[in-house]
């Protein structure tokens, strides 16, 4: 693996709390901003109060809104940018992006192609080392140094030493070589995890929560499976680890999405929510996705407005009783 700084591309919540949590173990690291402001705002305060309240950036954090000088400075790019925005920042910094490892640590479906973001950086920038970094974890957690463990996957011959490289003594990762599982397992927990919070905000119960954690972990592994994933790797960090911590949490920003419109209220919209625009774009890129994918649909038919609550509720009880493992 070659040597150089870090560089994390993206400001946001999680992009920020990796750079802290990759400065705090000593690397040479600079977060990219979109936004000269919010760079100039970061330095001076020492903080991403818009994203990230309370946790100072560490001393030796550089935050900049220049890509060149990002990219130039690092031989891995950390990229934390929102899956949907991911392919124009790639088209528009192919040249600064090229010769550098790449780690997405986005998580969902592009809308249109039904693309995962391993695919959307083959599709702009072909031939790049590239790599996902995904699993449970909250923003907070990991910039706060509290204990957490992530899937590393890739197919790059130097992945243990970049395993080895992006590891700090509270950030453990664990190796894979399956970039499709992982992915699909995080960008699919999402949808669940809005489905899961409808549950709870429409007070339906903590055994209706378990039933569709269950279910909808069901149709992700099926789908993985399906596009050639390995099978085991949805029983990891970045399937069930990931699905549990989603789900199951008030934290998540999926699971408070889903929360406010089961109780009828209007969702937070400052905030990315990944799981709404994943719904749309593997319902819409999955042939027979009402049958296939029976709560990814109902949640995207309900964000579309095109079912009412209590109408998916039944639509789903109403389902033809089949085997467990069906």
């Amino acid at each position: 693996m070659a040597t150089g700084g870090i560089g994390v591309i993206g400001a946001g919540a999680f992009g920020t709390a990796l750079a802290i949590a990759q400065a705090q173990a000593g690397h040479a690291v600079t977060l990219w901003a979109r936004d000269a402001g919010q760079a100039g705002a970061m330095m001076r305060r020492r903080e991403n109060t818009a994203r990230l309240p309370g946790v100072a950036l560490p001393e030796g954090l550089v935050v900049s809104a220049d890509f060149d000088a990002v990219a130039a400075g690092a031989s891995v790019l950390l990229l934390a940018v929102p899956t949907q925005a991911l392919r124009g920042v790639v088209r528009a910094q192919a040249r600064a992006l090229r010769g550098r490892v790449l780690v997405i640590c986005c998580k969902g479906v592009e809308r249109g192609t039904g693309l995962l973001p391993v695919q959307v950086i083959e599709a702009e920038l072909p031939g790049a080392a590239v790599a996902v970094l995904t699993g449970p974890s909250f923003a907070a957690d990991v910039a706060r140094g509290k204990p957490t463990a992530l899937t590393l996957a890739t197919g790059l011959p130097g992945a243990a030493a970049l395993q080895e490289r992006l590891s700090t003594p509270a950030l453990r990762l664990y190796l894979s070589e399956d970039m499709q599982g992982a992915q699909l397992g995080g960008a699919l927990k999402n949808v669940v995890a809005i489905a899961a919070g409808i549950t709870i905000g429409a007070g339906l119960g903590e055994s209706a929560r378990a039933a569709l954690m269950t279910r909808g972990f069901a149709e992700i592994a099926r789908l993985a499976q399906a596009r050639g994933a390995d099978p085991t790797t949805l029983q990891g960090l970045s399937g069930f680890g990931d699905l549990v911590l989603t789900c199951m949490s008030e934290k998540s920003r999926n699971f408070r999405h889903g929360l406010a419109l089961g109780r009828g209220a209007a969702p937070d919209d400052g905030q990315t929510v990944e799981g709404v625009m994943t719904a749309h774009a593997i319902t819409e890129a999955v042939p027979d996705a009402a049958d296939a994918l029976p709560v990814s649909a109902m949640v995207s038919a309900l964000l579309r407005g095109r079912v009412g609550l209590d109408d998916a509720v039944v639509a789903l009880l109403a389902r033809p009783l089949r085997h467990e493992h069906d």
